[in-house]
């Protein structure tokens, strides 16, 4: 007969389970997490879901006497899954802190710990000094059972310790957040040397996990609210220095003179220009990274152009068979742009312009060269607005980075490097 602890074992496992499901799909689902965090969360809760369905297992066989090697074979489950979820608090605080775990010392003294209490686990097995299942299936503790969680509560203690040392790192929900899972997790943990409370820890640890998660959450949809409030301003910025009169008339009036001149031509810039245009308008309309070929067909659209009016002064290079991978609209055109506009006004020479594209272990690049006057930083016009405008995009869309050097022997380069991660 069903006693009323067993509903409440079976209830309370029931909700963990439904708790934890919940969790896997909003961390797959809701666009506000990044894909590190999205990975992350979906693998922390699914080890929560593991180490659940494990009690919810030993719930069950609690009630059949005569299976104590079962009961034996669980027990050593809920043991491993619980403390797998350990190092997960750490591996999350060093990923917002920028640190590389494998060079972290926190990181590698969490994974001593574990290798420690994994190997008293496994001692375990073979003694009942920690514990042991009497033939009736009862859980009794051993007289060094406290040595067996020991490890696992010191890990916890570093995560804390490492939480508040980088406290200035983390924002105030994620700090507030990783404090909340660790404090009552650590609590419960020491409590647990003393006392068996088995349930109490495991159901302790899914609020603290969804309490975590709706901390972070809420930080994350703050932060992609706000990002997106930056993205429709720096649209709103694109539209403004893509709208260019006198170069629009200017081609317009070389198509006017080359009807006459040279028909063929004339039909063959109108071509160019009406691409050119076609490019701008769905750049400024689209919301999300494009194919990178749809950006250099762009290039190559508005360079014919200015090159039908600059023939004897413009040549521009493509070394670009790295296509395959996004970039937010209107990155490589208006670096092209500003090299012909800047170089055009400020020398009589011809101009030579390079684009090249590489693809290395953790990025593609865009490299774009001139032999131009240079880039003046101290200048704050228009160009510098605009590799201002594409620097912040490119940030914010792909956590892309641009830099512009002076070119070795005169002129100007501009690297652009988009992460493989965003690819």
């Amino acid at each position: 007969m069903i006693e009323w602890l067993d509903i409440v074992g079976y209830s309370v496992g029931g909700a963990m389970l439904v708790m934890m499901a919940i969790g896997i799909a909003l961390s797959a689902f809701i666009p506000a997490l990044d894909r590190w965090d999205r990975r992350y969360f979906i693998t922390f809760f699914s080890m929560l879901l593991l180490s659940v369905a494990v009690f919810y297992i030993d719930v069950i066989i609690y009630r059949f006497p005569d299976v104590p090697a079962v009961e034996k074979v669980v027990v050593f489950f809920e043991f491993l899954t619980v403390s797998a979820l350990m190092p997960m608090p750490t591996v999350l605080l060093l990923h917002r802190c920028g640190e590389s775990i494998k060079s972290s010392a926190l990181f590698r003294a969490m994974a001593a710990l574990w290798c420690a209490f994994f190997s008293l686990l496994i001692v375990a097995q073979f003694t009942d000094a920690f514990y042991y299942i009497a033939t009736d299936n009862q859980f009794f503790r051993g007289s060094w059972f406290a040595l067996l969680p020991l490890p696992m509560v010191v890990m916890m203690i570093l995560n804390i310790e490492g939480v508040i040392r980088r406290r200035k790192q983390l924002s105030k929900r994620y700090f507030i957040a990783i404090l909340v899972y660790l404090l009552p997790m650590t609590t419960a943990l020491f409590i647990y040397l003393f006392n068996y409370i088995a349930i109490f820890i495991i159901f302790g640890m899914v609020l603290c996990a969804l309490m975590m998660f709706s901390l972070i959450l809420s930080d994350n949809v703050e932060q992609h609210m706000r990002q997106q409030r930056e993205l429709t301003n720096q649209r709103t910025s694109v539209m403004v220095l893509q709208m260019r009169p006198h170069f629009i008339y200017n081609t317009m009036m070389g198509i006017y003179y080359l009807c006459d001149q040279d028909p063929g031509k004339a039909k063959q810039v109108t071509l160019d220009f009406t691409t050119y245009l076609r490019k701008n308008f769905t750049a400024i309309a689209s919301e999300d990274t494009i194919p990178f070929r749809d950006e250099l067909e762009h290039t190559r659209a508005y360079l014919a152009v200015e090159q039908a009016q600059f023939e004897d002064s413009l040549f521009v290079s493509f070394d670009t068979p790295h296509t395959m991978f996004r970039v937010p609209p209107l990155t490589l055109q208006p670096i092209v742009e500003n090299a012909v506009k800047h170089g055009m006004k400020s020398s009589s020479d011809p101009i030579h312009i390079s684009v090249v594209t590489r693809q290395t272990d953790t990025a593609s690049e865009i490299i774009v060269e001139d032999d131009g006057p240079g880039f003046v930083p101290a200048d704050d016009n228009e160009p510098h607005i605009a590799l201002n405008n594409i620097r912040q995009r490119l940030a914010l869309m792909c956590a892309g980075k641009l830099m512009i050097t002076t070119r070795e022997g005169g002129g100007t380069l501009v690297k652009v490097t988009i992460p493989a991660s965003s690819w």
